[in-house]
């Protein structure tokens, strides 16, 4: 049984790894897909054990928050907000400065994969109609997109694993994680600036845009006093006793009776396959689990949480999270920490995981999609070129994240 579920397992994040195959139709979502069919196929999981893997709490947050995120792009909320705040930036410094804190405040409180994905077009408009170079300021746009969302829960996917199976509220996730990410802000603008430049030196001015994109304001007047009740209640939670998906759930459902968009645009605007891509990953890894091909108790008794525990889980989130991107990542670890026990440690893989994303093009998925929208629009980004501003960045958050979690435990 251990052999075919390495096969599966090898198999499954080949896939997950190269994304594509010659000779064979397969992507991240297909070939996770696959693996959770084939350990039901083999015997090593039934079909009752493989619902059961399947962690509904995570799948529920996930699709609220999508729901929620959804409306408000059709609104056109993401670009209003990008347009007002950029169009302070007279100058390629400050315009460097607003996009970070922009991108990474906003990725803190929405899906940060969302939050690339809208905010792509508006960057390279804006150098476009500038006349400058909007390769800087799009590597600086995903690693604020990552370092921002580590501060919160609904920040990435990673995070909504670790918040539901943690048990750790909202606000204590944010009180020990805010100052990472607000470090990690001020370092992407230093390293960024350090690397180009000839890019902040010319004094080309910066032109607004806010004309080239439509807003709904009638619809956000629905649509935003929803989402700020959602917030509100995610900090009360815990005093509160409601669990965080159905505070997510609720706000959806709300959105699509009250908002303005028709419900039927909202939810085919739903990622369907990220949810497909999450629950698939999680049979695999009960297959693998109940295979007995991870020796849980092994791993777990060597993290502990003084400062060689804290550096050894940063440095495995940093080698795995370019191996097999850090969702997948985090799946794989969270039998491990939950035998752990210790929120020190959960909340190190949050910081590490999403952390560790930054180093390489295929480190997350935010980074992918500024890629491949960048792409669209014939800007090409280079695996070298990403990765020069991704290691130094990772390098010193890194270090700053595991040295302030180490000192929370003194604390």
């Amino acid at each position: 049984m251990k052999t075919l579920a390495l096969i599966i397992f090898l198999v499954t994040y080949t896939g997950i790894i190269f994304t594509r195959l010659p000779r064979i139709n397969i992507d991240r979502p297909s070939a996770a897909f696959f693996g959770a069919v084939a350990m039901i196929l083999s015997g090593l999981l039934s079909f009752s054990e493989a619902v059961n893997a399947i962690d509904f709490n995570t799948i529920a947050l996930l699709l609220g928050m999508m729901i929620i995120i959804a409306t408000l792009q059709l609104d056109g909320f993401f670009s209003w907000v990008a347009c007002k705040t950029i169009r302070w930036s007279g100058t390629q410094t400050r315009l460097l400065t607003i996009l970070v804190l922009v991108t990474g405040i906003a990725s803190a409180f929405f899906v940060n994969d969302a939050v690339v994905l809208l905010f792509t077009p508006i960057i390279i408009t804006i150098c476009q109609t500038s006349g400058i170079s909007p390769l800087p300021y799009l590597i600086a746009e995903i690693l604020a997109s990552n370092v921002g969302s580590v501060m919160t829960i609904t920040g990435n996917p990673q995070n909504m694993l670790i918040g539901i199976n943690s048990g750790i509220s909202y606000g204590q996730f944010l009180v020990y994680l805010a100052p990472v990410a607000v470090t990690g802000l001020i370092i992407i603008i230093l390293v960024v600036r350090l690397l180009y430049p000839a890019s902040f030196s010319n004094g080309v001015r910066i032109k607004t845009v806010e004309n080239e994109f439509q807003y709904d304001f009638a619809s956000m007047k629905r649509s935003l006093p929803i989402f700020a009740g959602v917030c509100i209640l995610f900090f009360l939670s815990r005093p509160a006793n409601i669990p965080i998906p159905v505070i997510a759930l609720s706000g959806a459902s709300l959105i699509l009776i009250f908002g303005r968009i028709k419900p039927s645009r909202v939810i085919r605007n739903v990622d369907w396959v990220l949810l497909l891509f999450f629950a698939s990953l999680f049979i695999v890894i009960e297959g693998v689990v109940k295979a007995g091909l991870f020796d849980i108790n092994s791993l777990s008794g060597r993290l502990d949480t003084d400062i060689e525990g804290i550096a050894l889980l940063h440095g495995i989130s940093l080698v795995m999270s370019q191996a097999v991107s850090n969702v997948p990542f985090t799946i794989m670890m969270l039998p491990v920490l939950k035998a752990a026990g210790s929120e020190t440690l959960w909340l190190c893989l949050a910081s590490a995981s999403t952390l560790a994303g930054n180093a390489t093009i295929i480190g997350a998925m935010a980074n992918l999609i500024v890629i491949e929208s960048a792409s669209d629009r014939k800007i090409h980004i280079g695996f070298r070129e990403f990765m020069k501003a991704g290691m130094i960045t990772t390098a010193l958050t890194m270090m700053i994240s595991a040295g302030m979690l180490w000192l929370y435990t003194l604390a």
